[in-house]
């Protein structure tokens, strides 16, 4: 069974968006998806088979008010609404539906990592919490902690799943796949730092477990990313990543800069069939 990471990374996921939109033109299908954040929107337009959506999301709808911004924050206590990424414009009748149908009928696995907020433990969710006009796990994934409340579902809250398990190539490999493509957001010899993380954990105090998780990102995204190495030189995975990031922020404004992440994302999925072919 062959699998694909997605690890997200607000608007620098649009560098997997380019990688699936190539997989789309070409027919590359995986057997097994996992996605954080904002990774596993890119793949549930990818099993939906819905070329450029993802494209669409990072350049065009991403820079309207209601999509994020000060406005939402002081009205909600929300930077990122949510609900109008995942509800609003991706529910039937929205500005780009989600084609909930094809990812039904995919036949594919499909894992959605989220954070517990109250435990700060990772939480898998599959296609089957999913349902028509009801992409709760998705906000629940892409929920970011300080600017963003705890997202609640089904008497729980939840909080960005790249806070407990950012790299989640471990999970791929223990759900039976044999090769795994790993998709970055940042260059492949990035390693994350604690200190802001450190800094923004004082603003959950209410909240310790999730606090905790937040001090150990940074460890926990190093440990998962050299494991991801090892696995790379028993050939059983292949890493794409940007070559550098332009200094570009999670929730940047740049077009240009997207553009050219997307535009990288196509050209390095030009890698994906001769490693599944090996």
């Amino acid at each position: 069974m062959n699998g694909v990471v997605d690890v997200g990374g607000g608007e620098r996921g649009i560098y997997g968006a380019g990688v699936f939109d190539y997989c789309l033109q070409h027919g590359i299908t995986f057997d097994y998806l996992i996605g954080v954040s904002a990774g596993s929107a890119n793949e549930a337009s990818f099993l939906g088979q819905q070329q450029g959506r993802n494209y669409v999301y990072y350049t065009e709808f991403a820079f309207r008010k209601e999509y994020m911004g000060i406005g939402n924050f002081i009205r909600t206590g929300n930077y990122l609404n949510l609900d109008y990424v995942y509800g609003t414009t991706s529910n039937e009748g929205g500005d780009y539906p989600l084609d909930y149908r094809k990812i039904a009928s995919s036949g594919k696995e499909f894992r959605i990592v989220a954070t517990d907020a109250d435990t700060g433990k990772p939480v898998y969710f599959t296609q089957n919490d999913l349902a028509l006009n009801d992409y709760t796990v998705f906000k629940c994934s892409s929920n970011l902690p300080v600017i963003n409340r705890p997202y609640p579902f089904r008497n729980a809250r939840y909080y960005d799943g790249g806070l407990s398990d950012p790299v989640p190539v471990q999970k791929a490999f223990d759900d039976g796949c044999d090769k795994v493509v790993l998709i970055l957001t940042r260059p492949r010899n990035f390693r994350r730092d604690s200190k802001k993380d450190i800094r923004m954990s004082r603003f959950l105090r209410k909240q310790p477990q999730m606090a905790e998780a937040l001090v150990r990102r940074a460890e926990v995204y190093n440990q998962e990313l050299e494991l991801a190495r090892r696995f790379e030189e028993e050939g059983k995975l292949l890493i794409l990543a940007p070559d550098s990031m332009n200094n570009i922020k999670t929730l940047t404004k740049d077009k240009q800069i997207l553009q050219q992440l997307y535009d990288l994302g196509m050209k390095d999925a030009e890698a994906i069939a001769p490693f599944l072919a090996e």
